[in-house]
């Protein structure tokens, strides 16, 4: 008897607005909740040194096969109590091309405690979204997962024709390996080798994969090979939120700096439908009419991301949570698809807010560095050594190491901003502290709707049970 797929997924929004707490409450609706593995590592630091005041991550840290590794991250990052409110938060290493063990240690663990936390008490499912831009961090983050028992595997912003066989390597407890991109060189092997972390007799399940696409030519490439073929795919739209892929072709924007999306942005569902795998349609798809919509259509349900990141259970700081809120209300809320903000290079969706860094007033104000370092691009430098940049990082620095100057304008931090909208800011030494930066979708109409019965907020349950309602 095959399993049953899920009607709702509910999106992977880093950092950490997928926590564990809104992945589970999705699960145990009987729905797919998912949690961001996107910079995780420095996630689960930074709630030890506010001390972990409930013990909740250090409940999750005792079921890890290994304690010695708890035992190295404890050492160095649990601060009792918690730190003061003015210290800085002590950062993992940046993660490189040579990984270091303490690297993939955090790595390891830090997955392995957000989806343990999320299938806590339950038998519901659980997956986690990685993005394929974080090549670096991706086998070492998805075998903490799969140590975990994670469901699924999401994986956009890029073509992830490695994940396959990377769940397939992990799951027998071979060394799994990801090619990475290095700018002006060959691509470069990360390699995480499961018995360095754990006995050879330990047991962990292949979990499923869904690639995230946002055109057919994309999933027919993936389906035709079994090493790159996927278990299903999410077919994402340009309204979608967080990054979206480029219109194809030449990029042409609108009088309000948006870029245009034509027809060959938009996947035909019939080919679709012929690579005989499920898929599930996103963007815009968080009301229950085009829940029911998206069936009619041969999907097997839908992605949800915008209309959780608004509830009660997500990461969002409450005071994050609030303003959204609240401009919602009074119709304020504005939303725009930027084309420089990303050092990505992908356009992406970003909610103008007042003190944020997507105001020129909060961009202004931010000293320019590059700290967190997740976006960094390796590249291969004239000496013949792998350096590691971001168009974020201060302009000299970043023209220095070979970038051009067209890629600096507009470009702004969004590791340390996203951050800052769960809680999490990062305090500089001069008392500069890190203003968040949010990523949304088009589509906010479903939370308004929402708002109208729950004026106080509502739950990720009282989301999941409005989406499927039109089904009843």
């Amino acid at each position: 008897m095959s399993e049953r797929l899920p009607v709702i997924i509910q999106g992977g929004m880093g950092i950490a607005v997928s926590n564990w707490e809104l992945a589970k409450t999705v699960s145990m609706q009987g729905q797919l909740g998912i949690v961001s593995g996107t910079s995780i590592d420095n996630v689960l630091v930074r709630r030890l040194q506010n001390g972990d005041k409930e013990g909740i991550y250090r409940r999750a840290m005792a079921h890890f096969p290994n304690q010695e590794v708890v035992n190295n991250v404890m050492k160095k990052y649990f601060i009792e109590g918690g730190k003061g409110p003015n210290d800085p938060y002590i950062m993992v290493p940046k993660i490189t091309l040579e990984q270091k063990r303490d690297a993939q240690e955090i790595l390891i663990l830090s997955n392995f405690v957000e989806v343990w936390l999320a299938k806590e008490g339950h038998d519901g499912l659980v997956g986690i979204n990685f993005l394929h831009k974080l090549q670096m961090t991706t086998a070492a983050s998805v075998f903490g997962a799969m140590l975990a028992g994670v469901d699924y595997i999401i994986m956009g912003a890029g073509i992830p024709r490695e994940l396959p066989k990377l769940v397939r390597q992990l799951a027998k407890l071979e060394p799994g390996s990801v090619p990475v991109d290095v700018i002006g060189g060959p691509q470069v092997n990360t390699t995480v080798v499961p018995t360095d972390f754990v006995s050879s007799d330990t047991k962990i399940k292949r979990p499923k994969f869904l690639a995230i696409i946002s055109v057919d030519v994309l999933g027919t490439y993936l389906a035709r090979d079994e090493e790159t073929r996927p278990d299903g795919f999410i077919i994402e739209h340009n309204s979608a939120g967080g990054h979206n892929a480029p219109p194809r072709g030449k990029i042409e924007l609108d009088s309000n700096g948006e870029p245009i999306y034509g027809p060959k942005d938009i996947a035909d569902l019939e080919k679709i439908k012929k690579l005989d795998l499920p898929f599930w349609l996103a963007g815009t798809y968080g009301h229950p009419d085009k829940v029911k919509s998206a069936i009619a259509l041969g999907a097997a349900g839908v992605q949800v991301g915008t209309l959780f990141a608004l509830s009660k259970h997500s990461g969002f700081s409450k005071e994050t949570r609030d303003t959204l809120i609240g401009k919602l209300k009074d119709g304020t809320f504005e939303i725009k698809t930027d084309i420089k903000a990303s050092p990505t290079g992908f356009p992406i969706k970003i909610a103008k807010i007042e003190g944020h860094t997507s105001t020129p007033e909060g961009f202004a104000a931010r000293p320019k560095l590059c700290d967190l370092g997740y976006l960094r691009d390796p590249v291969l430098a004239e000496s013949g050594r792998i350096i590691y940049r971001c168009a974020s990082e201060p302009e000299d620095k970043f023209l220095k190491k070979g970038g051009n100057e067209a890629d600096i304008e507009g470009r702004k931090c969004l590791c340390n901003g996203l951050m800052a909208n769960i809680g999490l800011a990062q305090v500089r030494r001069d008392g500069y502290v890190e203003a968040p930066i949010v990523t949304l979708g088009s589509d906010v109409e479903g939370a308004k709707e929402l708002l109208k019965t729950h004026p106080t907020g509502y739950g990720a349950d009282d989301a999941v049970k409005w989406l499927l309602s039109s089904l009843n």
